[in-house]
């Protein structure tokens, strides 16, 4: 698949993935499984390709703006 995640872009995700993962941490009850939907952003960031970005036809890639 051809990486459609800039620099910028895995960075924001990265962090905001980790964030979720905290809540793991944070919260109580079954309400901190939440944050394991931090796992998703960090998957994108580690295989630098989004689905949704790919659904809409974004990239922040510059790598892919060039073909």
């Amino acid at each position: 698949m051809e990486a459609n995640v800039g620099s910028a872009d895995r960075v924001v995700r990265v962090v905001v993935g980790l964030a979720l993962l905290g809540l793991l941490f944070v919260l109580n009850g079954n309400a901190r499984w939440l944050g394991l939907i931090g796992v998703v952003p960090l998957a994108t960031a580690a295989f630098r390709v989004c689905p949704l970005y790919r659904l809409v036809g974004l990239s922040t890639c510059p790598l892919a703006a060039k073909k």
